[in-house]
């Protein structure tokens, strides 16, 4: 047997095939549209010389309309597992360059083999999207590979972080896969996520829209919510990619890895004495607060660009990962509408599934009035948020800066739905409404007789802010833990958190809850 027959030249000659994929043709072909090939992806995405690839010579096995003359090694797709910042995670990525990247049977069949030995394993699970679509040739095949792959997207749910990266288009049902995962991080101007394109949306409702403006990066993140992230190129997505798994564990009975930090525990903000604007109408920035309380100053939004009347996002306390949500007064006054329950219910829910506690900060006037937000079932959507405080039994502690009106006080995870620890600062006004909506109903006769309304409606509006819009009241019935300086705010967020570091709380024993969807 010559050398270049033997079984270790064979092999060394297959395996070169199936790195060079679709071919130096297609490979130039993606990058022309500046696209990283799917083992570029990951070799920028692991650390380096850490990935081990699963199934490299997996193949088709179709024998109709001539594919069986077109049989690459791979069959579309990469996959295997690797490190990140030393930490196991598994990978797939789809591979556009073979079949453009369409799904066949075996090419599900290897996601979920690497979805599979994830749950096994209890290690995140990271997907690199770039995909035609069902591969139209297998027909019935590949919708049950997208189907396996839904069901294991859904089973791994809360047990391990699943990330989806879309750097190409995702259309039709593949869409549901990464709609299901934990976080979705998308490309301006070369992914795209949709239904159904625009060319049957003309067909169907004769709306004209481009492929951008109908499911691109800034639509999905800033209009549908479907997209966490909107990146300006690959690189900078899978860095996002990177710095959100350092936030988070593993896997559903792990925490998440504690770094060292040298901003000390006891840090005074003394620049948040000052943030509250005397008059109780007026704006502040709550990434100021944010910011001036976490370690180092980092914060990681998530969501930022859709409704930005709540902040949600990962930051650290003394090393130690937490997951924030906080009513923005900059936005909309900070009030709860239906977008803004639903991005804040099911952040408090993927940190309450992964062991993350939850620091809330509070200065909301209420639920957003009008018809076209009840028509749209506020009331329900609302009530998301509710649940996911409700049944959380991570640590969760709340600090109240300003406002808390009405059933957005009870929402915000208040002590009346097993907040651990509750602080107000002296600028804190926790009433059932604002003082002027209160005025008009509980003077109201006396409004309309008055001679001079304004007048009166001033002086009772001072009356009610003093004696019911503050604190104190809510303190002493122990609603409120304790009064605070807004510069001890960190201080006191570091010491709760490490009291509340092996809290145990449990849930009625059921199947699963009836969250209002």
């Amino acid at each position: 047997m010559t050398a270049k027959s033997s079984p270790a030249a064979q092999l060394e000659a297959n395996r070169e095939e199936a790195l060079l994929a679709g071919g130096a043709e297609r490979i130039e072909r993606q990058h022309g549209k500046g696209k990283l090939t799917a083992r570029e992806r990951l070799d920028l995405f692991l650390d380096r010389g850490s990935f081990t690839e699963l199934d490299m010579f997996v193949r088709h096995r179709l024998h109709d309309f001539g594919m069986e003359k077109q049989r690459p090694y791979g069959d579309g797709v990469v996959t295997g597992y690797g490190l990140v910042e030393g930490r196991q995670v598994f990978v797939f990525a789809h591979d556009f360059t073979v079949f453009g990247g369409s799904l066949s049977e075996t090419f599900s069949e290897k996601i979920c083999k690497v979805m599979d030995l994830a749950m096994k394993v209890g290690a995140p699970v990271i997907g690199f999207n770039d995909s035609g679509g069902a591969r139209i040739q297998e027909g019935i095949m590949s919708l049950g590979g997208y189907a396996d792959i839904f069901l294991r997207n859904t089973l791994a749910s809360g047990v391990v972080p699943q990330i989806s990266l879309i750097l190409g288009p995702c259309a039709g049902g593949a869409v549901y896969s990464p709609a299901i995962t934990d976080f979705v991080i998308m490309v301006q101007g070369s992914s795209y996520m949709f239904v159904t394109g625009p060319n049957v949306v003309r067909t169907v409702t004769h709306e004209e829209v481009s492929f951008e403006d109908l499911g691109g990066a800034d639509a999905h993140a800033g209009k549908s919510g479907v997209a966490h992230f909107a990146c300006e190129n690959e690189i900078q997505a899978i860095d996002q990619a990177r710095r959100l798994l350092a936030y988070l564990p593993s896997n559903n009975t792990e925490t998440a890895p504690a770094v060292a930090s040298d901003d000390p525990a006891d840090r005074d903000a003394q620049e948040l004495d000052s943030l509250i604007p005397d008059n109780s109408n007026k704006p502040y920035d709550m990434h100021a607060v944010i910011k001036a309380v976490v370690d180092g100053g980092i914060f990681e939004e998530i969501h930022a660009a859709f409704a930005p009347n709540i902040i949600i996002g990962m930051a650290r306390f003394g090393g130690a990962s937490v997951g924030i949500v906080a009513n923005q007064p900059a936005h909309l006054a900070g009030v709860l509408d239906i977008d803004s329950s639903v991005k804040a219910a099911r952040f408090v829910r993927f940190c309450d599934a992964f062991n993350i506690p939850l620091v809330t900060f509070v200065d909301v006037p209420g639920f957003l009035p009008g018809t076209e937000q009840e028509w749209h079932g506020i009331i329900r959507h609302g009530a998301k948020l509710l649940y996911a405080y409700s049944e959380a039994t991570v640590p969760k502690i709340t600090i109240i800066t300003r406002k808390a009106y009405g059933g957005a006080y009870d929402v915000m995870s208040s002590k009346h739905i097993r907040g651990d620890i509750n602080l107000a600062w002296p600028s804190a006004e926790i009433a059932v409404m604002g003082p002027q909506g209160a005025v008009e109903i509980l003077w109201k006769k006396d409004l309309e007789e008055a001679a001079d309304r304004d007048a009166l409606s001033g002086r009772l509006s001072d009356e009610y802010r003093e004696k019911f819009a503050n604190p104190y009241t809510a303190a002493e019935r122990g609603f409120i833990d304790d009064i605070i300086q807004p510069r001890q705010t960190r201080s006191r967020i570091v010491d709760a958190l490490e009291m509340l570091r092996d809290k145990v709380d449990t849930n009625p024993r059921k199947k699963h809850g009836n969250i209002p969807l």
